[in-house]
């Protein structure tokens, strides 16, 4: 299963997430939904450097199947849409019975 947790501050904005582990939907080469939310994070994570001017730290971890990025500062209203798309893409997997056992979103106060 992939958890993704998303980083709140007190003001409930999100400020960050970590992404971690393989769904495990299907084997290697063949897993849908790790491919979508893959294709999902990264482009959030791409779209946040490439059309805002917020200082982030991204890892990622290929072996250990983990892409973690952290917001430094307040995030711009720009960098909030995105997150929040991102949010909103895997809420949508979450929320469908079809996936539901192969993602988990988890939001925590930092």
């Amino acid at each position: 299963m992939t958890k993704v947790t998303f980083y709140q501050n007190s003001d409930r904005q999100c400020v960050g997430f970590e992404a971690r582990d393989h769904a495990g939907y299907a084997g290697e080469g063949e897993d849908i939904v790790c491919a979508a939310i893959s294709a999902l994070v990264i482009n959030a994570v791409n779209s946040i450097e490439a059309f805002t001017d917020d200082a982030v730290t991204v890892e990622s971890d290929a072996d250990e199947a983990l892409i973690r990025l952290k917001v430094e500062g307040e995030p711009s209203p720009s960098c909030q849409l995105l997150l929040n798309s991102l949010i909103l893409g895997l809420q949508r997997m979450e929320d469908d019975e079809q996936y539901t056992q192969f993602i988990d979103i988890i939001f925590e106060e930092v």
